[in-house]
């Protein structure tokens, strides 16, 4: 909700401090940067310090630069604002999965993590209603400024928090092994040659589901307006069918990450996503027939972020798996920084709908590839320590922890 409504107050600043387009550009870009780099950081973090206490801190360093930005009064202070935020945006990511990760049971693991990140579609219908009802109701000079203030009511969850979260077990035993005197993680340590394939591999398949799935979502509006000359106001039924599809493609993505496997279910995802984007781009679609399309878009490519969080979980072993998942993760996102401009680049010499298409195609093949080359991680036992990693000598082979198959 947080990170939507900005795109709902982005006009408004655009309008009443006469930001250029470059300028809404940079606030995006350098929020996203460093969302990526907060996300690794906390993530180590997570590792050193605690799963609990780092998302706590995160969500309240998120939530008091929200409240901060609804003070600033041009551009240079909004985007130092906005840096900082991101710092805590990336980190709640970071820490949460992994805490999630770690107390589910195995049989059950991709469900819950997935169903929860299906609050995705719900906070995004929250902003669109929200923005509705404080832009319609309040002064423009006020209204922008209580949109970025609403964020600071997650910042009191924390007190909640406080009391009725601990570490998980599994966390608990793996510090004790390390000061015991077991070898310290250190950040550097998801790039060692035992690690090293594996980190490479989640990345690139970060970089497929999220850095391309998102930067076709921040292309679509413009094709839709642009090429497809979809009314102002049937581009929030628009809106409504992509949350909507997303909401219900996050559960069933969730679902059956336990039940086909987490490779096959990002397989059969990524093939139905990029069907659904040529669709969009090439069909002569129109009127409503256009806008029930955003039902299988949001569907499977957004839905298809659902099984990354415990996929990327059990991959990792415990005594890095804050840093390696959260790296993969923040990669992808950094990376679809970089899929946005090559979108923009290529659609100066080819038509935006196959500018799209073709960063579709690369994107979602090479993330294919990673998962016909990572291990199918369903059902397995997460264990302490750091696995087959050790400092002596890495091991060759998977980089998840020695773990044996669940009851499944």
């Amino acid at each position: 909700m947080d990170a939507q409504l900005f795109s709902f107050v982005l006009p408004v600043l655009i309008a009443a401090w006469g930001m250029t387009t470059a300028q809404a550009g940079y606030l995006a870009t350098a929020t996203l940067l460093s969302a990526a780099i907060g996300g690794w950081a906390c993530g180590y973090l997570a590792d050193r310090y605690g799963r609990v206490r780092v998302m706590r801190f995160t969500i309240l360093w998120f939530a008091v630069f929200t409240f901060i930005a609804g003070f600033t009064q041009d551009f240079q202070q909004l985007i130092v604002v906005r840096v900082l935020q991101g710092l805590g945006f990336g980190g709640e990511w970071a820490s949460g999965a992994v805490l999630m990760g770690e107390i589910i049971r195995p049989e059950h693991r991709g469900k819950a993590v997935g169903s929860v990140q299906s609050g995705f579609g719900i906070g995004w219908c929250a902003a669109a209603i929200l923005a509705g009802v404080v832009l319609a109701h309040v002064p423009v000079q006020y209204a922008w400024r209580t949109l970025l203030m609403i964020g600071v009511l997650p910042g009191f969850l924390v007190l909640y928090l406080r009391r009725t979260l601990e570490e998980p077990e599994l966390y608990r035993r793996t510090r004790a092994e390390i000061q015991a005197g077991g070898p310290a993680p250190r950040i550097v340590d998801i790039f060692r040659p035992g690690m090293m394939r594996v980190t490479i591999l989640a990345s690139l398949l970060g970089f497929g589901v999220i850095g391309v799935g998102g930067a076709i979502v921040n292309w679509l509006p413009t094709f839709m307006k642009t090429v497809r000359h979809l009314s102002p106001s049937a581009s929030g039924y628009y809106v409504l069918m992509v949350t909507a599809g997303s909401f219900f493609g996050f559960l069933v993505s969730a679902y059956l990450a336990d039940t086909l496997g987490r490779r096959r279910t990002f397989q059969l995802f990524l093939v139905c996503s990029w069907l659904v984007t040529i669709a969009y781009m090439f069909l002569p679609l129109s009127g409503w027939a256009l806008i029930a399309m955003g039902v299988p878009f949001g569907f499977f490519t957004i839905g298809n972020y659902a099984a990354l969080g415990p996929f990327f979980t059990e991959l990792f072993p415990t005594a890095l798996r804050g840093s390696g998942q959260s790296f993969a993760y923040n990669f992808g996102k950094a990376a679809g920084a970089v899929a946005v401009s090559c979108i923009g680049i290529l659609a100066q010499k080819i038509s935006l709908g196959e500018a799209i298409g073709a960063v579709a195609l690369f994107g979602y093949t090479v993330a294919i590839i990673a998962t016909l080359l990572l291990p199918e991680t369903r059902g397995i036992e997460l264990v302490p320590g750091l696995g087959p990693v050790t400092r002596e000598g890495d091991r060759p082979g998977i980089a998840t922890d020695q773990a044996a198959p669940s009851r499944l």
